[in-house]
Parts: structure tokens; C-alpha cells; sequence
């Protein structure tokens, strides 16, 4: 299963949280902590993280990220028989694929930890 979120990078985590609940955003607070919040919503999810500690992402800026319960190799291979190139990083929250899409756009796919412990305790 493959649950989409976009991820805003904001300057100011505490007050774009408090924004975003006053939209009507559920804060997954089990899934949420100090430069991450995550919220849930009837279609997917919006993640809010702190650009001062994001890895060159400026405030403002988004990016279209996929979160899944399934192994990150399963989706590898995939990509390996259509020759679609990849990456998989080791992050603090799990592990993340990035893979070029044909227009040039990154897509992060999340392997995370707390995801996957939920899937696998079903």
C-alpha cells in the first residue's frame, strides 16, 4: 500500500502545525516530533518539516513524497525491470527511495519504521 503526502518545508514548525490544525488537519502526534509533524486527512497526508533541519530544502518548498509498508527492494526491483534509475538513503525516521519520474521531478518512496511496526503487529 502506498499512502501519498506532500512534504512542506517551513520555517517555523510550532506555528505552521497550529495553521494547519485550524484547516482541519488531524496531527499524528505518534508520528510526529521535533522538526516533523504529520498530519492525516481522508486522501493522504501533508508532513511538515523544519527546513533548518532538512538536507538544503528551502522554506516554502515541497516535494511529492509516498509513503508504504512494503520493502523498498520489492519497489527496487520494479524499477529495475522497467530501467527506471534509483537511490535508497538510510534516513532517521527509516529508509527513503528517490527515483526521477519523466518529467525530471524527485519522488521520495518512505520505508518508516513506525509504518512498517504498524503493518507487521496486524
Amino acid at each position: 500500500m502506498l499512502k501519498a503526502m506532500t512534504i512542506r518545508y517551513v520555517k517555523d514548525i510550532e506555528a505552521s502545525k497550529r495553521f494547519y490544525e485550524e484547516l482541519g488537519l488531524a496531527l499524528d502526534a505518534d508520528s510526529s516530533f521535533s522538526v516533523w509533524a504529520q498530519f492525516n486527512a481522508d486522501a493522504g497526508a501533508l508532513g511538515l518539516h523544519d527546513a533548518a533541519a532538512s538536507k538544503g530544502k528551502a522554506p516554502g518548498s515541497a516535494e511529492l513524497a509516498l509513503a508504504t509498508d512494503e520493502r523498498l527492494e520489492s519497489i527496487a526491483a520494479r524499477l529495475d525491470a522497467k530501467g527506471f534509475p534509483y537511490e535508497i538513503f538510510d534516513e532517521d525516521f527509516g529508509r527513503s527511495l528517490r527515483v526521477v519520474d519523466p518529467d525530471g521531478v524527485t519522488v521520495q518512496i518512505q520505508e518508516i519504521d513506525y509504518f512498517l511496526a504498524k503493518s507487521n503487529n496486524k
